[in-house]
C-alpha cells in the first residue's frame, strides 16, 4: 500500500508534526446510565488512534499480514489516567505519539480531549508478533514508515528518568 498523505486524512485522520489526531464523537451506545461514555470503551478509542496512525502512515494491519513474514501487533501494556468524563454528543479527539521501539516493542502515548480539555491520556506498549503469537522484530517496511514519526534517540549513557521525561515534554 502507497502512503498517499491526502488520503491518509480524508477519513483516519491527520497528523500535527508527530502527533496523529483522530477525531470522534461519542454516540448512545457508548455511554452507562448516566450518559457517561463507560470506561473501557475508551480501550477501543485507543486502538482506533493506533490503527489509523498505522493507515495514515501508509501501513494497515492487512499489509503486515500479507508481508513475506506475516506480523501483527498485540498490546502487552496498557496504563490509562482517567482525568474527566466524556458524555454523549462530545466530539474527542484521540492523540496518538508513537515514541520509540526497542526489538519487537513499540511504545505509544495517547491522550483523548474534548477541544483543549483533557479526558485520559495512556501508555501503550504494543508487541508485534508472528502469527504463532511469538515476539519478532517489527518488519522493515514498517519501520521504514515508522521511523520519521519516533522520538530522537537518547545515547543509553545519558537515558536517566529526567532525560526520558524531558524528551516526553518536548515531543508535545
Amino acid at each position: 500500500m502507497e502512503h498517499d498523505p491526502a488520503i491518509a486524512g480524508s477519513d483516519g485522520g491527520r497528523f500535527c508534526g508527530r502527533e496523529h489526531i483522530l477525531p470522534l464523537r461519542i454516540y448512545y451506545e457508548d455511554t452507562d446510565f448516566s450518559g457517561v461514555v463507560y470506561h473501557a470503551n475508551y480501550v477501543r478509542y485507543l486502538e482506533r488512534g493506533r490503527s489509523e496512525f498505522i493507515r495514515a502512515i501508509g501501513a494497515s494491519h492487512t499489509s503486515l499480514l500479507q508481508g513475506p513474514s506475516p506480523a501483527t501487533f498485540m498490546v502487552s501494556a496498557l496504563s490509562m489516567r482517567f482525568v474527566r468524563p466524556a458524555k454523549i454528543d462530545d466530539r474527542l479527539d484521540v492523540r496518538t505519539h508513537c515514541d520509540w521501539v526497542r526489538g519487537a516493542r513499540l511504545f505509544c502515548r495517547q491522550a483523548v480531549f474534548r477541544g483543549n480539555e483533557l479526558i485520559l491520556e495512556a501508555e501503550v506498549e504494543n508487541v508485534c508478533v508472528s502469527l504463532d503469537g511469538r515476539p519478532r522484530r517489527i518488519p522493515p517496511m514498517m519501520m521504514d514508515r515508522l521511523r520519521p514519526h519516533l522520538m530522537p534517540p537518547v545515547s543509553l549513557a545519558l537515558r536517566t528518568e529526567a532525560a526520558e521525561q524531558a524528551y516526553a515534554v518536548a515531543a508535545e
